[in-house]
């Protein structure tokens, strides 16, 4: 929880009880959680909490690069992940359940970022999500 309070601190910003709820919620829920579960989470403590103010810290918390956000197509609301500042990865998305699982290994290679950069674009960080089927959903769909 300090390394996360400390990068909002280092930020300026305000360390509110609801946003270490927030933190906490996702410090002990699943990896990738639904802004819904956090609240559900987070009601425990703060009753009054409502749902506005989970989206409105998890907003926050993803544009200071503590919190990932995971955006599936065609369906309501994403999924949230707590960053490791030490784990750079991406993510597989199932685009029938809608399960997301981490991508232990980065397919970005040093070469492609360099040529990136060859129009002076400075590339400081990158987030990948390859969307596709699951094993479960793919089985299931070829026995239908």
């Amino acid at each position: 929880m300090d390394e996360y309070l400390a990068i909002l601190r280092k930020n300026r910003c305000k360390i509110t009880p609801q946003r270490r709820a927030v933190i906490e919620a996702l410090l002990n829920l699943h990896t990738f959680v639904t802004a819904q579960q956090i609240l559900t989470y987070v009601k425990r403590i703060y009753p009054e909490m409502g749902l506005d103010t989970v989206y409105r810290n998890l907003n926050l918390l993803a544009a200071f690069g503590v919190v990932s956000q995971i955006s599936i197509p065609g369906r309501e609301g994403n999924l949230f992940e707590l960053m490791n500042k030490n784990c750079h990865h991406h993510h597989l998305v199932c685009l029938d359940c809608g399960n997301a699982e981490c991508l232990e290994y980065c397919p970005v290679t040093e070469t492609g970022l360099k040529e990136m950069g060859s129009n002076g674009f400075q590339v400081v960080s990158h987030s990948l999500q390859f969307y596709g089927y699951c094993r479960e959903c793919k089985e299931k769909s070829a026995n239908q």
